[in-house]
């Protein structure tokens, strides 16, 4: 059964201004695994304007309720290439407290926007 849905995007350009105006900003929205590649390289903008709306995308899937931690959910892409989302904290409480057993997910940036979808799956 599918408890929730959300879908976002993100100028990736708006967002890449947002982190050089304010370089802390990325501390706050990502761990450490989001921001450095297996290789130990910076991820691309692109790829971490994604993972922004996909962050945004699973809060809006939960209800979009107060008290969520950007740095409570995790995007990470097996080998396949394929993206996951892991939860902890508020976000899995609220995961929890809906009833959420699955999350499925999917992750895009052409023309200038990062787009994602995340489907809660109980």
């Amino acid at each position: 059964m599918i408890i929730g849905v959300g879908i976002d995007v993100a100028e990736i350009e708006r967002f890449r201004a947002s982190l050089e105006r304010t370089p802390s900003m990325a501390d706050r929205l990502f761990l450490a695994s989001e921001l450095v590649l297996p290789s130990g390289e910076r991820r691309g903008i692109a790829s971490l304007a994604a993972r922004f709306a996909a962050k945004e995308a699973l809060a809006k899937s939960l209800g979009a309720p107060g008290g969520l931690r950007w740095t409570d959910a995790e995007v990470y892409v097996e080998d396949s290439g394929r993206p996951h989302l892991r939860v902890r904290g508020a976000v899995a409480a609220r995961a929890a407290e809906l009833g959420v057993k699955f999350w499925h997910i999917s992750l895009s940036h052409d023309a200038g926007v990062a787009s994602a979808v995340v489907i809660a799956e109980g």
